[in-house]
């Protein structure tokens, strides 16, 4: 199984390789995506983003949302559905 996390080094990380600290994100699939590999929507939470992507390109494009937005979006959906 392949790890699903990606890891980034901190911004505040010295270009030396020194007091270096590295995140993950931890990707989640929807619930509502298809069990085939199809229609398949990924997300990553983090405190200050949503982080989603197409989970079957997983080294391609990510869509970035700050939380503020992205829980108006929801409230908006669940409101409509």
């Amino acid at each position: 199984m392949r790890d699903k996390r990606r890891w980034f080094k901190s911004s505040y990380s010295n270009s030396e390789g020194g007091d270096c600290v590295e995140a993950a994100l931890s990707w989640r699939t929807s619930t509502y995506s298809d069990s085939e590999g199809g229609n398949c929507v990924q997300a990553a939470p983090c405190p200050t983003a949503i982080h989603i992507r197409d989970s079957k390109l997983t080294d391609g494009p990510e869509l970035t949302v700050p939380v503020a937005p992205w829980a108006a979006f929801v409230a908006f959906a669940v409101a409509r559905s």
